[in-house]
């Protein structure tokens, strides 16, 4: 698979949280589209189905980030 570089994903995460933050889904229909469209760029970036997975995947790929720290992610059965 192929990996976003951090920075993308720094930025994705930020508008995303940025748009959140903001109660953007209950905002104008150009404004939620965005918000839809990040989350799923973020899926694709980070190969997950859910926006709230993608985003803890992208942290994790953020600098900084504990890459031994696998707490949030689901282990196989």
């Amino acid at each position: 698979m192929l990996m976003a570089h951090p920075a993308v994903l720094n930025n994705l995460v930020e508008q995303y949280e940025t748009l959140r933050l903001l109660h953007a889904e209950e905002g104008a229909p150009a404004v939620r589209e965005r918000m839809d469209e990040l989350a799923r760029t973020l899926c694709v970036a980070t190969g997950t189905a859910d926006v709230d997975t993608a985003l803890i995947a992208a942290r994790h790929r953020l600098p900084g980030a504990r890459p031994e720290d696998d707490s949030l992610l689901t282990a196989p059965c």
